[in-house]
């Protein structure tokens, strides 16, 4: 899907901290934490199924990639709160889980992207 394999891992860790039985407060769930209307949206028939979460949170993520000129701060934050919340605010939504995930995920994008 023309993911960068170092953005999806620091996605997976970052979200599910590689538990592909997790389950947020919030109800997403799986490696990616794809919340319900996304799996859907995506065709994930079992989102606790690894492989049809990452296909499904891979599609995702190169579609907000797509969505925000391929930057990955914009595409990561859209991917915790929701695109329309970014389109809302213009950028990364102000909200402390939102930007400390955005936070978390680059480290760990930079991370895996040295060591691969």
């Amino acid at each position: 899907y023309q993911v960068d394999p170092a953005l999806v891992h620091a996605v997976i860790h970052a979200e599910s901290g590689c538990n592909p039985q997790a389950v947020s407060p919030k109800g997403a769930s799986g490696l990616m934490q794809l919340m319900p209307a996304t799996a859907r949206r995506y065709g994930v028939r079992d989102i606790f199924d690894p492989t049809q979460n990452i296909t499904g949170g891979v599609r995702y993520l190169r579609d907000l990639l797509k969505m925000f000129g391929n930057n990955p701060r914009l595409a990561v934050a859209a991917y915790n709160a929701g695109e329309n919340s970014e389109l809302r605010f213009g950028g990364v939504p102000p909200y402390p889980e939102t930007t400390t995930s955005v936070s978390r995920v680059l480290s760990l994008h930079s991370r895996y992207r040295h060591h691969s």
